[in-house]
């Protein structure tokens, strides 16, 4: 079938199953990216009313501020975490010869005296260093004197009530 058209513009001998072939693909072709037109309108629908309900009641200016406002805040926080962990750590050092162990063993020091009234009382800090205060009540009054300790040690044989408390303190 030859058209008087197509001799015109110089397809007289062509064959119109091909271009009625090519006609078909190039409809699918349309319609495959009409469905892919249709797919990211949606997609951009969707991320516009996420970035809507995001900016409700604020321009760029503002929410420029707000984000500049959350950074100094951080920053804020930041070096207030710094300041913190530095006091922690000063703290710790300080506490480390503060007194933070206690043993107490009360004791009759003479038979004929009742109540307990005489003690030992051992004080250490973290590194097991200290003293241990001995009290001892008698009739005619109360004597009382301190032994060192070093790493848990005296250099000064301690009684039984004083290795008691001191064992006490130690957590022994």
């Amino acid at each position: 079938m030859n058209s008087l058209f197509l001799d015109r513009i110089g397809l007289g001998s062509f064959d119109l199953g091909y271009l009625f072939i090519a006609a078909v693909v190039l409809a699918v072709i349309m319609l495959a990216v009409i469905i892919l037109l249709i797919v990211q309108i949606r997609k951009v629908n969707g991320l516009k009313k996420r970035l809507d309900k995001f900016l409700v009641g604020k321009d760029g200016m503002s929410l420029e501020q707000d984000i500049i406002g959350l950074c100094e805040d951080n920053k804020f926080l930041k070096n207030s975490t710094d300041r913190n962990k530095k006091d922690i750590r000063n703290l710790y050092k300080q506490m480390e010869t503060a007194y933070q162990k206690m043993g107490l063993v009360k004791y009759d020091a003479f038979n004929q005296m009742g109540g307990q009234l005489s003690f030992s009382l051992a004080l250490l800090d973290e590194n097991n260093n200290g003293f241990i205060i001995n009290s001892v009540h008698s009739t005619e009054g109360c004597y009382s004197y301190t032994k060192e300790i070093k790493n848990g040690v005296s250099a000064i044989s301690l009684g039984n009530e004083e290795a008691e408390a001191l064992a006490i303190a130690m957590g022994e």
